[in-house]
């Protein structure tokens, strides 16, 4: 059975049976897969709509990938993070469904490794 290497400090309530761990390997550069119900309109798929910042809400460099036949978008840092800094994963309310949807609030995931 794998190990959570993942600490979930905080998440909204109605995400708890939403946000699953299956790491296999502790590399330090966790990769948020995060996937969406219907299709995203791949323009407001972008670092400004979604990010990860530290516990000095600096933003971190990342990567973001979007795969448009799975619906899943990738968030992957392009730095390390560090061992019990609290991190937070936010999804801004300006990513939108193809049809010009949004979230109906941000989402903000706190966690650290």
């Amino acid at each position: 059975m794998a190990r959570n290497l993942l600490e979930i400090d905080d998440i909204p309530p109605y995400l708890t049976n939403k946000v699953k761990q299956d790491l296999r390997f502790k590399t330090g550069n966790f990769v948020w897969r995060v996937r969406f119900n219907i299709p995203l309109d791949p323009k407001t798929v972008n670092k400004e709509t979604m990010y990860v910042t530290n516990s000095t809400n600096q933003r971190l460099n990342t990567y973001i990938k979007y795969n448009q036949q799975e619906e899943i978008i990738e968030i992957e840092p392009l730095e390390p993070y560090a061992t019990n800094e609290q991190y937070t994963l936010v999804i801004t309310r300006n990513v939108k469904s193809r049809g010009g949807q949004s979230l109906p609030e941000p989402v903000s995931v706190k966690f650290k490794l």
